[in-house]
């Protein structure tokens, strides 16, 4: 089965990983603030928090700009459910604003005029760069200062992509950018996250509660600290930390990220040529050289869905589908929710197909991949 996602391990990352096992620290050790100080200089950020996941870094964010009960956060539709549930965390409620048909991503149009009629304001909007492509980052900066909210990218499909020739994650347009290392991502930590700011004070709110609101920063304390073994408690926060052992493996993946990148951008223009005379909607090729291409979604024109994926399964293809809509959820339609309510999300996925995209694909893999798609749409 040739899966639509993989990690790409060498020998250089697990030397790395072995390297920590043979030392002392296997946790709060100088990984984890290597790994931080790299991911802030790829991405030209001033601050990266490492954590243990991309979920646990929408987490922090959220309760960094104090979102809490009372509050609305704002995503999109089309996106895992840690978009939303970040800010169920914290107590407060989610909206959904519908994609642009073409991008896939948040609209703007629709955002702005989603905001023009609300009742209540977003206290932050989290922004999804879908499949790797960045969102229109300084339009919607500039209606975040217009209404007043902060926006969080998430930005877990889009490390090694680029906006306005900067590294998407530098928040040029935002106060902060969340990052995830899952196996099938740009680089991956097996499991791990990363929050990225260019405000000291966020920064610090963060690390608290990332790391179960607990401080041995004396300016931070209640009194003066007597002795090296003292700390105190000032938050309540969580246990986010990530070990040194997943930090070396992200050290490492970081150095072949922009190789990863540019592997996974030439077969996305494979595609492009090789699917271009089937019923296919492709995506938008814009930002062909500067999207991460987390992943190469198309979408149906004629054919059945199931039919399609089944097809493709039996025949070792081992596609998906990104994203049913988080709002059609069971638990989202507890909440209210219900079809019909973001239709353009709505009719996406209805059409979705994810094809299999990942650095270690090989030519003869895709040609396979195009060749068993063409037999089963012809």
């Amino acid at each position: 089965m040739i899966p639509y996602g993989k990690h790409a391990v060498n020998q250089t990352d697990i030397d790395a990983v072995v390297k920590v096992l043979e030392q002392q620290f296997l946790t709060q050790g100088e990984q984890v603030p290597a790994f931080e100080q790299a991911l802030a200089t790829y991405c030209q950020s001033q601050y990266a928090v490492a954590v243990n996941s991309g979920t646990s870094a929408l987490h922090i964010a959220c309760l960094a700009i104090g979102v809490g009960e009372g509050d609305v956060v704002w995503t999109s539709p089309l996106s895992f459910v840690a978009s939303a549930n970040c800010a169920l965390y914290c107590g407060a409620k989610v909206d959904f604003v519908d994609i642009d048909a073409v991008t896939r991503n948040l609209c703007v149009d629709n955002l702005a005029q989603k905001l023009a009629t609300a009742t209540q304001l977003p206290k932050a909007l989290v922004v999804v760069h879908y499949a790797g492509v960045s969102c229109d980052m300084q339009a919607i900066s500039a209606l975040a200062k217009q209404y007043g909210f902060a926006v969080i990218e998430d930005a877990c499909h889009g490390l090694g992509g680029q906006y306005q020739n900067k590294p998407i994650g530098s928040c040029q347009y935002s106060d902060m950018t969340v990052l995830s290392f899952h196996p099938v991502k740009s680089i991956t930590t097996a499991e791990g996250g990363a929050v990225l700011t260019n405000n000291p004070e966020l920064q610090k709110q963060l690390v608290l509660y990332a790391k179960h609101g607990i401080t041995r920063d004396e300016s931070l304390m209640q009194q003066p600290s007597p002795g090296d073994w003292y700390y105190e408690q000032i938050a309540l926060g969580f246990n986010y930390r990530l070990s040194d052992l997943h930090a070396a493996l992200g050290i490492s993946q970081l150095n072949r990220l922009d190789d990863f990148i540019q592997r996974r951008r030439r077969l996305v223009k494979n595609y492009q040529q090789q699917l271009q005379t089937l019923p296919l909607q492709l995506p938008d090729m814009q930002q062909v050289d500067t999207s991460a291409w987390h992943i190469y979604t198309v979408a149906l024109k004629e054919h059945d869905r199931r039919q399609v994926f089944n097809a493709l399964k039996a025949k070792g293809i081992g596609v998906n589908v990104h994203y049913i809509p988080i709002h059609l959820q069971p638990y989202y339609r507890q909440l209210g929710f219900k079809l019909g309510d973001f239709p353009i999300a709505e009719g996406f996925y209805h059409r979705a197909l994810t094809l299999p995209l990942y650095p270690d694909l090989s030519d003869a893999e895709q040609t396979q991949v195009v060749d068993v798609l063409h037999e089963v749409l012809s």
